[in-house]
């Protein structure tokens, strides 16, 4: 019959195991392979996305950084450029001034030799202006212009050096309108330059400019004493003049062109004005009177910082660097520059972003052809643990799987084996519970009415005692010393009544009946009825009670479970040792934690466990039946509270009990 109902129930759980297999198959259903496929695609171009635009970024960043140290290098070498321009004046000025005829001619007052040695000197060394001054500082001769009329004294700034300095200067200076007429009306013409408006430069009132910016060098003149005479100073006009900048685009970017435009430019500014320049106009002419972006003026003159970045020079963005000209008093009165066409590395950055994109492109279609060889690899297995898994729902616990690899899916068959096999044994060993469990089951309910029945026979007896204990207590006078000792009679007569009702308690779980209580009264109470038996006349009793909050408690419940705790530690101490009992607040826990702690031989870490079972106990036969600390175990816990115990062979035992602070016994008992 039994085999009958097995094989209906069989039968019913095979038809429900088909009927989700089909209601799965009516989905829409993906195999595990083709999932792992999408599974691995979402990460492979994801990772090639960020891998890309991060690429990208890292090289553009380093194609701008190497463009800036391209300019901010090809600046130096401009900036070398001018400052060999600048020393070759100077050098010619000064070796000048050192010949003897200057000397000569001073010094006699016959300059005729002198001029037309000067006019050669200009004319060879392509100086725009070489002039005479006295010692005074007023000119003697201009070999630009040797026959105009003489001129009232000027001030000039490189002659006042060297007439204080004693010593040759060259700077570059600013030359205004008038001093270039006093030179030459060429000058004029060669400096005079209108203003062409510039997207993004600054806004002037001026239109024009007359004034010209010069390399200029001054030396001073000697006798044949040591003694100054005069001063010889000359110089090159830069506006209009491209041999400086010319110079930097040969030397420095070597002429090189990109899709027909110079790839490199140099440019001296006066102020903010293009005077001497190979940037291009639209129209191919040189961009004389442009000027320069109102961002770069501030930051170069203004502030007197290079600039070293990308900026929009008259038509075109650059990658450029500025630096500051300054004057011989270091004030800035002009600005070099150069710079590279960006557009040939965008170009190149662009080039850049399509050689990742392709590359990006062909590593995910790699990529997704080798997931798909992947997860068929991996799914053939898997369909065995599938199909496996299914003959073991269906019941057949003794199936294995072949373990073919030493991988995860390798453990996973091992697994899947031993999941088999402990499957069988638990299943035996759930059988053998079962039945043990069924079996204590029983006992305890013969046990429960057993207690039940004893404590009822008992209650009678103890009925009596009590009450004619109260009769001799009442009829014996207060002066009789058998007074204390009739008390002690009715305290224990009404315990054995407490303990026949804790038995009760135990077979019909009698709710404890709580009211408000000291606790450490209830411990002084077990302590007065337990020190004089004779069990504890060898045990040192230590009290150890700190001020405690009132608690709701069953006080004859919770003294019970003392009593049975400290009888418990004298029984293992064999009537001699030590017995710690101590009590403490925590507050933040908002409980009361007694301590009970004894010197005895301790408890194995076997039997511990097995503590709070129901009739467990390691005392000889007739002295206990276990129910001890199981009736404790649930006073404790219908109180909401804990009790735990450690204990360490050879050195002693530790019971603690915690019980919760009520919200109405927050007053401290004095």
């Amino acid at each position: 019959m039994k085999q009958s109902r097995n094989k209906v129930r069989s039968d019913h759980s095979n038809d429900k195991l088909r009927d989700t297999n089909k209601l799965s198959c009516t989905g829409f259903h993906l195999p595990i392979a083709t999932k792992l496929i999408l599974s691995y695609l979402p990460i492979i171009i994801v990772t090639s996305g960020i891998f890309t635009i991060v690429g990208i970024q890292l090289i553009s960043t380093r194609i701008l950084t190497e463009a800036q140290g391209k300019v901010r290098h090809d600046l130096n070498s401009a900036g070398e450029i001018y400052q060999s321009q600048m020393n070759h004046i100077n050098d010619v000025v000064r070796l000048t001034a050192d010949r003897f005829f200057l000397t000569d001619a001073l010094l006699s007052g016959n300059m005729v030799a002198a001029f037309d040695e000067l006019i050669k000197v200009k004319v060879n060394e392509r100086l725009d202006i070489l002039s005479l001054t006295d010692v005074n500082g007023e000119i003697v001769f201009r070999s630009s212009n040797p026959g105009a009329p003489p001129y009232p004294k000027i001030y000039d700034e490189l002659v006042s050096a060297v007439l204080s300095r004693k010593t040759p200067v060259v700077s570059t200076s600013i030359i205004t309108g008038e001093e270039l007429k006093r030179e030459s009306p060429q000058l004029v013409e060669q400096a005079f330059i209108v203003f062409i408006d510039t997207p993004r430069a600054r806004t002037l009132a001026e239109t024009e400019q007359t004034s010209g910016l010069m390399i200029k060098a001054a030396a001073p003149i000697f006798d044949y004493q040591n003694k100054l005479i005069g001063v010889l100073y000359g110089g090159v006009l830069l506006n209009r003049n491209y041999e400086i900048v010319d110079g930097i685009k040969q030397t420095v970017f070597e002429g090189v062109q990109y899709n027909g435009k110079d790839i490199g430019t140099a440019t001296i500014f006066q102020d903010d004005v293009r005077i001497s320049t190979n940037v291009k106009n639209s129209d191919g002419s040189r961009a004389i009177g442009t000027r320069v972006s109102e961002e770069v003026y501030n930051q170069v003159v203004l502030d007197g910082e290079p600039w070293i970045g990308r900026a929009y020079v008259v038509n075109d963005w650059y990658i450029t660097a500025y630096e500051p000209i300054r004057n011989i008093h270091y004030k800035i009165i002009g600005i070099l520059y150069v710079g590279i066409l960006e557009q040939k590395f965008l170009d190149i950055k662009s080039q850049t972003i399509l050689a990742f994109l392709s590359i990006a492109l062909v590593g995910v279609i790699v990529s997704s052809f080798i997931a798909f060889f992947i997860s068929q690899k991996i799914t053939v297995p898997i369909k065995k643990l599938v199909v496996a898994s299914r003959d073991i729902a269906q019941g057949n616990l003794s199936l294995k799987v072949d373990v073919t690899s030493n991988d995860e899916l390798g453990e996973l068959a091992s697994a899947f084996n031993t999941m088999s096999t402990t499957l069988i044994q638990r299943e035996e060993k759930l059988k053998e519970f079962t039945k043990s469990k069924i079996m204590e089951s029983e006992k305890l309910a013969i046990v429960g009415q057993l207690a039940a029945n004893v404590a009822h026979e008992l209650n009678n007896p103890l009925v009596g005692i009590i009450t004619y204990s109260h009769l001799l207590l009442e009829e014996t006078p207060a002066s009789d010393h058998s007074t204390e000792f009739l008390n002690k009679i009715v305290i224990q007569a009404n315990r054995c009544k407490d303990i026949v009702r804790g038995l009760l308690d135990f077979s019909r779980q009698r709710k404890p009946d709580k009211t408000l209580f000291n606790i450490n009264n209830l411990l002084k109470q077990c302590i007065s009825l337990l020190e004089n038996q004779a069990l504890f006349h060898n045990i040192k009793i230590i009290e150890d009670l700190s001020d405690l909050p009132m608690i709701i408690i069953d006080p004859s419940q919770i003294e019970r479970v003392f009593m049975n705790i400290i009888l418990n530690a004298a029984e293992a101490m064999d009537g001699n040792g030590e017995l710690r009992i101590s009590s403490k607040f925590d507050p933040d826990e908002s409980f009361v934690e007694i301590q009970v702690m004894d010197t005895g031989p301790g408890i194995s870490e076997e039997n511990l466990e097995k503590i709070f079972d129901p009739f467990f106990t390691t005392k000889e036969a007739g002295h206990g039946v276990g129910l001890g600390l199981a009736i404790s175990y649930g006073i404790i816990r219908e109180h909401n509270g804990t009790i735990t115990v450690k204990s360490s062979l050879g050195v002693g035992t530790i019971f603690t009990v915690r019980l919760p602070v009520s919200i109405h016994g927050n007053m401290r008992y004095r």
